[in-house]
């Protein structure tokens, strides 16, 4: 059974479809469609990006806005230095940013929300207290801070006080990491740093 190559390219690439939706489109096997992507030099999707396609069927979840004005670039260039100097690299498969100032938390999720259109939703954040802080007035904080529900808050973590010192000063409201699992994002985000490192 033949099917035209620009068929099959919409159909694999524009729409996404796996070999097997094609192939039951058509009524016929798996390794039928196979045989016409390699005849069509089609190159095929690799495993983790076929299952980023099947949890993401609509499309990616986040979209690059250039920035448009001077405000949009500063945000822009704001972000990729935050994450470079404060972001966590060596998580493969989502972007996380951990800081004590709720002013950096909220401008960095400005960046990804305005720059990148990840939906508020999508946020995840963890808190990390000490023993000697009440950890319920700092969750409360960050809660009412960021404008978020409680149910995208990960379980608090408690460490033990560090004993005698200025560290209440600095991390009353204790640690917040913010984190958004997107391994596609990550490396899209990582990339441009990269290229900054070049210049």
């Amino acid at each position: 059974m033949k099917i035209s190559r620009e068929k099959l390219l919409d159909f694999y690439n524009n729409k996404k479809y796996s070999a097997k939706t094609i192939a039951a489109i058509y009524k016929c096997s798996e390794s039928n469609i196979n045989y016409w992507l390699h005849k069509y030099r089609i190159k095929k999707r690799s495993v983790s990006e076929a299952i980023y396609v099947k949890k993401n069927p609509t499309g990616d979840p986040f979209l690059f806005k250039k920035p448009k004005n001077l405000k949009e670039a500063t945000l822009f260039g704001l972000g990729l230095g935050l994450y470079w100097g404060e972001g966590n690299k060596k998580n493969k498969y989502g972007i996380r940013v951990g800081n004590v100032d709720p002013h950096l938390i909220l401008k960095f999720m400005e960046f990804l929300e305005k720059i990148y259109g990840v939906k508020r939703k999508k946020f995840r954040f963890g808190l990390q207290v000490f023993s000697d802080m009440n950890s319920h007035k700092a969750l409360t904080f960050w809660h009412r801070y960021l404008k978020v529900p409680r149910g995208q808050f990960q379980k608090v973590i408690i460490t033990k006080e560090r004993g005698i010192g200025t560290y209440k000063n600095k991390t009353k409201h204790g640690v917040l990491t913010v984190q958004v699992y997107n391994k596609k994002l990550r490396d899209i985000i990582v990339n441009k740093i990269e290229n900054l490192r070049k210049l």
